[in-house]
């Protein structure tokens, strides 16, 4: 028998009573939005997955006509770009991202900001009323 230091057990195996998914891509971070995406049938779609941007997801960006008609569409046209996955929505175009809501979009530019500077959805903070330092993980949903 052998025993590992890792958290988690190997190979996605059994551990207290659940399933350990499989280690994702390091190059991709899931996340849950505060508010959710609403698709056109009512159906509500708060977990993804964003990959980290290339040089050309920034660089093609740019050109986009709708970003140079409105230089602040940047950030729909590049979101729309490196979010795989939004719930069961089958494409995340300018539209869907588009239609999300501010408290979602922002959000998403925070995560964005926060896994292609720093590489991680890790943020150190601090407790505003007993100074206590802890870290929290933006990916997840926060506040509930």
């Amino acid at each position: 028998m052998t025993t590992t230091s890792s958290l988690a057990p190997p190979n996605g195996s059994a551990a207290a009573g659940g399933k350990v998914p499989p280690a994702a891509d390091p190059t991709e971070f899931p996340f849950v939005l505060p508010r959710g995406y609403v698709d056109q049938h009512g159906t509500t779609h708060r977990s993804g997955v964003m990959r980290l941007a290339t040089a050309r997801d920034e660089l093609t960006s740019l050109s986009d006509v709708r970003v140079r008609q409105n230089p602040a569409y940047i950030s729909v046209v590049l979101l729309s770009k490196i979010i795989t996955r939004l719930g069961t929505v089958e494409e995340i175009d300018p539209e869907v991202v588009g239609g999300l809501y501010a408290v979602d979009l922002a959000f998403l530019q925070r995560f964005y900001e926060k896994i292609n500077v720093d590489g991680t959805p890790i943020a150190s903070t601090t407790c505003p009323n007993c100074q206590h330092e802890f870290d929290v993980d933006m990916g997840s949903r926060l506040g509930g």
